[in-house]
């Protein structure tokens, strides 16, 4: 492709190419601060391109592709290359990645000890974990923990946080603009802005932590806990994982050591100092 770039995100090595300069500047911009390693071969190519030649200069408009495909997605205006690469990314990871289970959960860590979360899209727990990364804890990523199959601990996948919507206020008043991206507006999800998470949180991002909570919130309505059983879990995270299928018995392995070993909990809350308390309440009662 015209133009290229690599980026690394914990066990990830990406290959990103784009008929257009501007998606790749953006993405050098986003991920300056990430470790690079231009001879280490790509684990997941990302191309973002024109179906039609013309299409590159006369109302541009940017397919995503790669190494896996989504063949009726609609492509995005070149104003949002940036979304459309980090779409990739994920889509890549999503449907290709086989060395981990899989969870769409967003997670934290403490004192070598993880807390996942996990939700439908809406349910705060990027939101959740990007306040909580700013607050004492490590982010590993408000996309995607991998579990390892074999001793199960918690692996991070700190890519630029997706803020939407309300949360782009709510963290641009209390983390320096240096860390975020474009302000993205009107797309698909609403308005997005990225965040570059912390430098510890980068330097530590080979760092495997043991699950230590499961928490799966839901923003809004008054607060609530509840203790959900093995089996409920199980069920839960089966459907937020996108690989446990394909990986067979190692990855049933590695999810019933998960919800055995780790307490999983609902939660219900109606803002996010509420949430950040009960998450801080439960870990304490998890680690004790």
């Amino acid at each position: 492709m015209r133009h290229a770039t690599r980026i690394a995100v914990g066990p990830v090595q990406f290959r990103i190419g784009s008929d257009w300069a501007g998606p790749i500047a953006a993405l050098d911009r986003l991920y300056a601060a990430y470790p690079q390693d231009g001879q280490r071969p790509a684990d997941a190519t990302v191309r973002l391109f024109a179906a039609r030649p013309w299409r590159r200069w006369l109302r541009p408009s940017v397919h995503i592709g790669g190494d896996y495909v989504v063949p009726d997605a609609l492509p995005l205006p070149l104003s949002m290359g940036l979304l459309a690469a980090e779409m990739g990314m994920n889509l890549q990871v999503a449907l290709g990645w086989r060395r981990h289970l899989l969870l769409h959960a967003s997670a934290v860590a403490r004192d070598g000890r993880a807390l996942i979360m996990s939700g439908e899209s809406g349910s705060g727990k990027s939101t959740l974990a990007a306040l909580l990364g700013e607050s004492g804890w490590r982010l590993m990523g408000d996309e995607f923990t991998l579990i390892d199959p074999q001793g199960g601990d918690a692996l991070a996948f700190p890519r630029a946080v997706s803020l939407k919507n309300a949360a782009i206020a709510e963290m641009t008043a209390r983390v320096a603009p240096a860390r975020f991206g474009p302000l993205l507006a009107a797309t698909p999800k609403g308005d997005i802005r990225h965040m570059i998470p912390r430098a510890d949180a980068l330097a530590a991002m080979h760092e495997a932590v043991r699950p230590a909570l499961l928490l799966f919130p839901r923003f809004g309505g008054e607060p609530a806990i509840e203790r959900i059983g093995e089996g409920e879990a199980f069920v839960r995270l089966t459907e937020a994982s996108t690989n446990y299928v394909a990986l067979g018995e190692p990855g049933f392995s590695a999810l019933t050591r998960l919800v055995r070993e780790t307490p999983a909990l609902t939660i219900s809350y109606p803002d996010s100092a509420t949430g950040m308390a009960m998450a801080e309440q439960l870990w304490a009662e998890a680690v004790r």
